[in-house]
């Protein structure tokens, strides 16, 4: 790093977000600083996030199918978690994820100042090193991509101790005899059907009417089924109003929309109410950055008010996802270089959950599809009538695709069951290429194969789905 140079974008945050932009700015030809406040690279999704969480995920998934191995004559003596080597094997990987950050700004010559970045006036950022002390670095232009943390209720902040939140839950180890999960989106359900297999008595408490809440209306109305099946209590429209901490865990007082009260005692408790931007103390007010609601106003280009100045990412009033931080990176920098990218269309941004059983899930619900006024036809298929589902035991959720009936264009894909996360890509690319369901139906998908499943779907979008 120098700080006589002027970079052509000077890169605040290290996440999928900020080191894609880095690389693609310097595809482009452009001079690129990165700074970081953590001692590693790869933000919050590979240090506390995505990998980690994937990582124990894995665990628990290769865990419950040994307890079933001799169902399929691979009989195992002894069956248990180890979890200080289910820890060891999540490190391992993300070492591996972190290196090869900093593995791709060696190889893309971006320069990496450590410290804690802020915009210090036009084309500046002061970046105060672990000493304290401050370098200023000037760049033609800055790209903010700060993040987020977890949020926690009012009264029940989050101590690490009690109440814990999805980072301080990767560093247990072990594993508590029971635990509430408040908040039923992607962060909850992950880690309320990891903890169930790893042994946890788990209760899931959601304030809005069904878990999953973002999820098309069946595919929420599956998974609370699929987790009463397998013992985890699922308590849905009830708000949190107190929580009690004492000698021997928690207690937490429920209310029910009914006006019934719950008292639910745990070991630990998982917050998982969603996330904050990343924003303060940045230098966004000072130079007048435009905010709304606590996230930055940004057009189509991901360019603040302010010329010169980008944000992406979590700190944005998008879903905070991994990949979209990625592509939005992409297309400011691109933005950057001259380029004219095209705008990203949120209605195709893919949301994966990795519970079990997973979900996947691209485009319109069937209700957001109505409500914006289409004719809908729906297609549904189950991996119980699919022969790689039964093959690989997993023959429970479905396939759901909503097109609309003039064209026959799809419109949204939800999957619920095995793999969901994996099959969603296909549904990726039908939608990004306005495919009808008789694109899809002629189409002609391997056997056998769990991704039969998206043909049988759009055969029914018709009426016509042949297993069934």
């Amino acid at each position: 790093m120098n700080a006589s140079k002027t970079y052509d974008v000077i890169i605040i945050g290290s996440g999928p977000g900020g080191y894609v932009s880095a690389i693609r700015a310097s595809q482009l030809g452009m001079s690129v600083l990165m700074v970081e406040k953590e001692p590693r690279l790869g933000g919050v999704c590979t240090l506390w996030g995505c990998i980690p969480t994937k990582a124990l995920l894995h665990t628990a998934d290769l865990l419950e199918e040994a307890r079933h191995g001799a169902d399929v004559g691979v009989a195992v003596r002894e069956v248990r978690l180890d979890m200080p080597a289910a820890l060891k094997n999540k490190e391992k990987v993300v070492r591996q994820s972190t290196n090869g950050v900093s593995f791709l700004m060696k190889k893309n010559r971006v320069d990496v100042a450590p410290g804690f970045g802020r915009l210090s006036g036009a084309g500046k950022v002061a970046v105060a090193g672990a000493d304290g002390a401050e370098t200023v670095f000037s760049g033609k232009n800055v790209l903010v991509a700060t993040g987020s943390a977890p949020r926690s209720l009012p009264g029940m902040e989050i101590d690490d101790k009690t109440i814990l939140s999805s980072t301080s839950m990767l560093e247990l180890t072990e594993v508590p005899k029971s635990l509430v999960v408040i908040g039923s989106g992607a962060v909850g359900v992950e880690f309320a059907s990891m903890y169930q297999r790893f042994g946890s008595k788990v209760t899931i408490v959601e304030v809005l009417p069904r878990i999953v809440p973002l999820e098309d209306e069946e595919i929420s109305r599956e998974l609370a089924a699929s987790f009463k099946r397998q013992g985890i209590a699922v308590y849905p429209d009830t708000r949190v109003e107190r929580v009690t901490r004492g000698d021997g865990g928690v207690e937490v007082l429920a209310r029910s929309s009914g006006d019934k009260t719950e008292t639910f005692r745990a070991e630990k408790i998982l917050m998982a109410v969603g996330r904050k931007p990343l924003i303060e103390k940045i230098g966004l007010e000072a130079l007048g950055v435009a905010t709304e609601r606590g996230y930055v106003k940004v057009d189509r280009f991901m360019q603040t008010n302010v010329p010169g100045v980008y944000a992406i990412g979590d700190i944005l009033p998008t879903q905070a996802l991994a990949h979209l931080a990625s592509a939005e990176g992409i297309v400011a920098v691109e933005h950057m270089a001259g380029k004219q990218p095209p705008a990203i269309n949120y209605d195709q941004v893919p949301g994966c959950t990795y519970c079990t059983p997973e979900i996947g899930s691209v485009g319109l619900t069937e209700a957001k599809a109505r409500e914006r006024g289409y004719d809908v036809a729906v297609g549904k298929f189950p991996f119980s009538a699919n022969g790689k589902a039964r093959i690989v035991g997993q023959a429970s959720g479905f396939v759901k695709i909503v097109a609309e009936k003039k064209y026959d264009e799809v419109l949204g894909v939800h999957i619920v069951g095995p793999a969901a996360t994996e099959l969603i890509a296909e549904a990726c690319t039908a939608i990004k290429l306005e495919a009808t369901s008789e694109e899809l139906v002629r189409t002609i998908h391997a056997h056998p194969t769990l991704s039969e499943t998206f043909a049988e779907a759009a055969h029914a979008v018709a009426g016509h789905a042949i297993h069934i």
